[in-house]
């Protein structure tokens, strides 16, 4: 007990807990720090139609615990997709459903990483896993990209540095496609080089694709699991980018012996009341669904490269991404964007600054502005507001 009275828990917790809390998202007048997705594009009624019909159907199961692996119906809705968009072909007993993609990706960091293990990403990569890989104790190292995606000789410099240093490395986490917070798409023959690269040195890949379904121009590439017949390649997916991420559903794909490793981790199976919905919504609209999605992203992405243009000019560069939710900004060097995110939001504008995304922390000349949520005249007004703040601040002149 401390003096107080109060019971003292200082000494119990696990050496791997953070000190720090997560707080609650805030959201500033101008939101572009967080990716949510349009609330007009979620299909609200459809969605509780198709729960209707499928509590109708199967309501009385819900009596039951489900599988560990979760829904059947909507791993199989899965195992067809993936067939079709990304010739993977897996069986659906082979799929585990998750509480949304990050989750899946939790399970593979626990089941593959000790503390002080190397784990390789792009040099900047979604705040959200590098928080997980680093909570675990995983020794997180960069390697550059370009517009292509990850350089193959910057990826072998990593490699023989770590081997160099016998510091053993799990495994390298990719998002080749619409990647966050870059943008780019990883081109068909980095993802054969990569692939060749990493299985000559015994490196299996975390293939992160839950934004592949959000393209508005453009090819599709194929997956780089596709490109593999050894079972080097992990893969995880998500429903969260084109039905709702409040409905938290994410899948895994991993050979067995991951998989049964990985969902010693898992706290329960995914929410059987949301699978419900969304295998009955998709089994029916899914294309139809991405199609309307991805067109009023486009024109959202269209606003803000427009208002970045008018705004900013030559006082910044940014990416124009073929699909996704994130343009890339970068400001010359010494602009210092990580210092002055507080002042933006506090003014009306909030954005990501580029250290967030960092494994060693640099960046903080860059920021990612998320155009997913906002309309298309709020970006506008947004990013007006954005250069008007820096320009009052003296960060643009």
């Amino acid at each position: 007990m401390t003096q107080s009275g109060m019971f003292d828990y200082s000494n119990l917790f696990a050496s791997n807990a953070p000190t720090s809390t997560r707080s609650e998202n805030l959201h500033a007048k101008y939101d572009f720090a967080v990716a949510y997705p349009d609330p007009d594009t979620l299909p609200l009624n459809e969605l509780i139609d198709s729960l209707k019909i499928a509590i109708d159907r199967e309501g009385r199961d819900l009596a039951y615990y489900p599988s560990p692996l979760g829904l059947p119906a909507l791993r199989q809705l899965v195992s067809d997709k993936l067939a079709r968009d990304r010739d993977i072909h897996v069986p659906a007993e082979d799929i585990v459903l998750t509480s949304g993609s990050g989750e899946a990706i939790l399970m593979l960091i626990q089941a593959l990483t000790n503390p002080g293990d190397v784990v390789l990403t792009e040099e900047y990569v979604y705040s959200g896993t590098l928080r997980q890989m680093k909570l675990f104790g995983s020794d997180v190292r960069s390697v550059p990209c370009d517009d292509d995606g990850l350089i193959p000789e910057a990826l072998e410099d990593v490699i023989r540095k770590a081997e160099s240093e016998n510091k053993p490395i799990k495994y390298l986490y990719t998002i080749p496609c619409f990647q966050n917070p870059l943008g780019w798409t990883m081109s068909l023959d980095r993802r054969k080089n990569i692939l060749e690269i990493t299985r000559s040195h015994g490196i299996p890949i975390l293939e992160d694709d839950c934004y592949v379904d959000l393209r508005f121009e453009g090819e599709d590439i194929t997956s780089i699991h596709s490109l593999d017949d050894t079972g080097q390649v992990m893969y995880v997916g998500s429903f969260s980018k084109i039905v709702a991420p409040g409905m938290r559903l994410g899948y895994l794909v991993a050979p067995q012996e991951v998989r049964q490793r990985a969902l010693s981790f898992k706290a329960g199976a995914a929410n059987q009341f949301a699978a419900l919905a969304v295998q009955e919504y998709l089994s029916s609209h899914l294309y139809s669904h991405i199609d309307d999605h991805n067109q009023a992203l486009r024109l959202k992405r269209d606003a803000m490269v427009s208002a970045l243009g008018e705004n900013f000019g030559d006082a910044a560069e940014w990416t124009v991404p073929s699909g996704g939710l994130y343009i890339w900004m970068t400001m010359p060097e010494g602009t210092d964007l990580a210092a002055f995110q507080q002042q933006a939001f506090d003014e009306g504008v909030g954005y990501q600054n580029g250290t967030m995304f960092s494994p060693e922390g640099t960046g903080a000349n860059c920021a990612r502005l998320c155009f997913g949520h906002p309309d298309t005249k709020t970006i506008t007004d947004g990013i007006a507001e954005l250069a008007n703040i820096m320009g009052r601040h003296g960060i643009i002149k």
